[in-house]
């Protein structure tokens, strides 16, 4: 099982970042996928996630209105289009697979992990 991010980088704040994450190894179809992020010293927080049918999203309410998730199950891919970025949006962004089909925010649900791509939202 593969999970690949790119697409991060630095921006400034009100910027636009589009990450991406491809996927191999596994039924990308039937798999849920989900970003989550991180900072130095804190845990690993759900940002978006999308079910495998692309029918439904469940959504952190700090990226709401900002973040949305996407997926090109043809393509085993799944996006994070990042709109008006902000200082605290600064994080290390983790793309994650789960064996099942539906939305799930915890991360104990998510068995596959990327290694990472950095987003940094300075001036």
């Amino acid at each position: 099982v593969q999970l690949v991010e790119s697409g991060g980088g630095l921006v400034q704040p009100g910027g636009s970042l589009r990450l991406s994450c491809a996927a191999s190894g596994f039924t990308f179809s039937s798999s849920a996928m989900s970003w989550f992020r991180q900072t130095p010293g804190k845990d690993r927080d759900f940002v978006v996630a999308i079910s495998a049918t692309s029918r439904t999203t469940s959504i952190a309410d700090s990226v709401k209105g900002r973040f949305t998730i996407s997926r090109d199950n043809a393509k085993n891919t799944v996006y994070l289009q990042m709109n008006s970025l902000k200082p605290e949006d600064t994080a290390v962004y983790y793309c994650a697979a789960r064996t099942g089909a539906t939305t799930s925010s915890r991360i104990y649900e998510y068995a596959y992990w990327g290694q990472g791509t950095q987003v940094t939202v300075s001036s």
